[in-house]
């Protein structure tokens, strides 16, 4: 598969976890949530605009938090022009983006933006059944047996 999200190149970071089989990169994951994001998992405010040809529209936060729970690290975000916060995941001096391909060929900037915690991204309840749902689905798939 041919990556296109911030960090592929360098997000060679081990799990923390071994709950997850087969899953040993950020790149395993992104291609395990290639199957799995849809437009339930998308932003409410965004489920008109997305499409299986931009999947990874609308799924910053939740998918952000996913990572954590695989790799470790923190959350950070990038100060949108609406005033909500892009979510991308900072693993020692890895940095990497599993949902930047939804921003085409706008430059982001992964430096100096604040953390980002769930408790205040899952205050919002949709926002933390839709991170629930991925986590499951990547459960059912990947999770380990026995």
């Amino acid at each position: 598969m041919r990556y296109a999200f911030y960090g592929w190149n360098h997000g060679d970071v081990p799990p923390v976890t071994d709950e997850y089989q087969g899953i040993h990169t950020p790149r395993d994951l992104y291609d395990a949530l290639s199957d799995i994001w849809c437009e339930y998992t998308c932003a409410p405010r965004l489920r008109k605009g997305w499409s299986s040809e931009n999947k990874t529209l609308g799924q910053c936060s939740i998918t952000a938090f996913l990572a954590q729970d695989l790799f470790g690290g923190r959350v950070y975000g990038i100060l949108r022009p609406d005033g909500n916060y892009h979510c991308y995941n900072v693993v020692g001096n890895c940095v990497f983006d599993l949902t930047s391909e939804q921003f085409g060929d706008e430059a982001l900037c992964y430096e100096g933006n604040p953390e980002q915690f769930r408790e205040v991204h899952f205050g919002k309840e949709e926002k933390r059944q839709r991170y629930e749902y991925l986590k499951d689905k990547l459960r059912e798939r990947f999770g380990k047996k026995g």
